[in-house]
């Protein structure tokens, strides 16, 4: 019997993230979407209420192993990591994030670990100033910064490739048609419900 899928997608402000997960949502049969936040609290004191969030998300998910769902993630604790490598947080979370990654890893799922990039980063500013962006308070949105979080997020996913067995890392390019990046997805997961 083929496993259920736990399906993260990261990376920078305006890479796609929203589209991709939306288009999985409705389109791969039995998918629960989380489109997470994160805690705003960016002091020292956040560091608990992230790592009690992130436990509590990871035991959920073994909760959910073999009850055909999948799991569909808009931002996860590898945001967290990346804000806090980058300095938008006033603590480190390299710790509580290489256990949330190894528990992550020993779940009974087929993983999915989406970095979405755009190859043409000028594409930033057109996405960026789009009408009704979201916008995370501690993270100004700014070609700059989206530049800088892609380069963080890159570094993540080579390190994730290093250190599991279980995830499988797909750098993905964002910066194409949608017709291509949704059949290229399917493909990638096996949505054949969708093909």
């Amino acid at each position: 019997m083929k496993k259920e899928k736990i399906i993260i997608v990261e990376g920078p402000q305006g890479a796609g993230k929203t589209t991709i997960t939306d288009y999985l949502r409705n389109t791969l049969p039995y998918t629960n979407l989380y489109r997470l936040s994160g805690i705003s609290d960016s002091t020292k004191a956040g560091l608990e209420k992230v790592n009690k969030y992130y436990e509590t998300l990871l035991d959920y998910m073994k909760k959910l192993e073999n009850i055909n769902i999948n799991l569909l993630f808009d931002r996860t604790f590898f945001s967290e990591e990346a804000y806090c490598r980058l300095g938008f947080k006033e603590y480190s979370f390299t710790e509580s994030y290489n256990k949330f990654l190894e528990k992550l890893d020993n779940l009974d799922f087929e993983i999915y670990y989406f970095n979405l990039y755009l190859d043409d980063e000028s594409e930033f500013e057109k996405r960026l100033n789009r009408e009704g962006k979201a916008e995370i308070k501690y993270a100004k949105f700014n070609v700059e910064n989206s530049i800088k979080q892609q380069n963080m997020y890159k570094e993540l996913a080579k390190e994730i490739e290093e250190k599991t067995k279980n995830i499988k890392v797909i750098n993905f390019n964002s910066n194409r048609q949608l017709s291509e990046i949704f059949k290229e997805i399917d493909e990638i997961i096996d949505n054949k419900e969708h093909k």
